[in-house]
């Protein structure tokens, strides 16, 4: 079972409550997916879920998943699972961040729907590529093998 932590977001301490059962079946289905994948590439390595990533002074985040440079130690992928009772802090709040430190990739995976939205960093900001569900499959040009039928992590 995992438990409640906390993070600095725009210098503020929030706390956060322990992932309840289903988001950490999908957190640990994802992580593994993710962890089999990295494991061939050199450049890029996969943190433990919910590990601290300091982006600036002011905000230290736990992302569910954070898939990061080797050469530079930058997040270029994180990846929050909603929470029913607290998916303001990650759909607005944490979401703000990741676009102001302009972060490659984000993904928000929302059980309450079984989907998963997956955004791109560009000059303007985090741009929406895709809201994903069902028999979608999800892939990534900087995860070369990886493939993930969406019904398939909600299962």
């Amino acid at each position: 079972m995992s438990s409640a932590y906390e993070e600095l977001l725009d210098g503020q301490v929030v706390f956060r409550r322990a992932p309840g059962t289903r988001h950490e079946t999908i957190c640990s289905r994802l992580h593994a997916l993710l962890d089999a994948c990295v494991a061939n590439l050199t450049a890029t390595r996969i943190l433990p879920r919910r590990s601290q990533v300091q982006l600036t002074n002011g905000n230290i985040i736990c992302p569910d998943i954070a898939l990061v440079d080797v050469g530079t130690g930058k997040l270029w992928l994180a990846i929050e699972i909603i929470s029913s009772d607290d998916h303001h802090t990650d759909t607005v709040v944490k979401k703000q961040i990741y676009e102001d430190m302009r972060v490659p990739r984000l993904w928000i995976v929302d059980p309450r729907y079984d989907n998963l939205e997956v955004y791109h960093s560009n000059e303007y900001g985090l741009a929406l590529k895709g809201i994903m569900a069902g028999s979608d499959v999800l892939t990534d040009t900087a995860l070369p093998g990886f493939q993930l039928t969406i019904r398939d992590l909600f299962a």
